[in-house]
């Protein structure tokens, strides 16, 4: 029932959040209703978990990591659209919204924060107490990616990618940390990059213009077509490398876990 109680709780202000924000046309609302939304977030996940679990939310302890997370996921996607300029599928056509980029903050700061604590802090935490890390890691990244196929513009490759570099990187960043923040950082930083520097679609969902005012053309595979360069070859590429590291890293920390025997079994099995 912890499941059910904790995932209940931070969808309600995800849900709520999302609307006021939609509801509104004014990027400065966005920003303000979207910092409101991650924060509301935070302090129920706290709540919600600490009553269901008894127990310190050591996953949302000191904020160590959002700052690094969100830089690495700047400089991913920047990598992505650095390769797509190379090859000349990438164009700027001068300046966005500055606004609008201020506004983007908000928006992808509430998606970053309520995504995490349902799908690492919630779904992944506590699925990998049944099944150990790795059947947690796989089951959990594929319900991210098809959470995507509800996007506008979706695609089925479109949610295949990023169940493999998003589900896996974020996945793999709180497992190398065993703290939200550290992958919290990384989905906002990537996200608005994307969005809110180089005016890219982010993953379908027909983001409002940011800082830049930039076309992608070429081939879908290199450019991710209207899914966005999340659809790229290059940041399943990027993704996948930086998922590498970090699992690396949990290995190193000790940080990977088996399933969960029953105490009664270990018993039986050693009677």
């Amino acid at each position: 029932m912890r499941l059910v109680w904790q995932l209940l709780a931070v969808a309600a202000v995800a849900f709520l959040g999302g609307q006021a924000t939609n509801a509104v046309g004014n990027p400065w609302l966005v920003l303000v209703l979207g910092g409101a939304t991650a924060t509301a977030a935070v302090f129920v996940y706290r709540w919600v978990v600490g009553k269901t679990e008894h127990r310190p939310v050591a996953e949302l302890a000191k904020p160590q990591g959002l700052a690094l997370g969100t830089v690495i996921g700047v400089a991913l996607f920047g990598a992505v659209i650095a390769n797509l300029a190379f090859l000349g599928d990438y164009e700027v056509r001068g300046w966005g919204s500055i606004p609008g980029a201020f506004g983007l903050v908000g928006f992808m700061a509430a998606a970053a924060v309520t995504e995490e604590l349902l799908f690492r802090g919630v779904l992944f935490r506590i699925i990998e107490q049944w099944t150990g890390t790795w059947i947690a890691l796989v089951l959990t990244a594929v319900l991210f990616g098809l959470s995507h196929l509800f996007n506008e513009h979706a695609t089925l490759w479109g949610a295949l990618a990023i169940a493999i570099e998003a589900g896996g990187l974020l996945t793999s960043a709180y497992i190398a940390t065993r703290k939200l923040w550290l992958p919290i950082g990384l989905h906002f930083g990537w996200n608005f990059a994307a969005g809110g520097l180089f005016g890219t679609e982010v993953s379908g969902n027909g983001t409002p213009q940011g800082l830049l005012d930039a076309v992608t053309s070429g081939p879908v595979a290199l450019t991710g077509g209207d899914f966005g360069p999340e659809g790229s070859l290059y940041s399943v590429l990027f993704c996948v490398l930086a998922t590498c590291v970090f699992l690396w890293l949990a290995h190193r920390r000790g940080n990977l876990r088996r399933r969960a025997v029953k105490v009664d079994a270990v018993n039986t099995l050693s009677a």
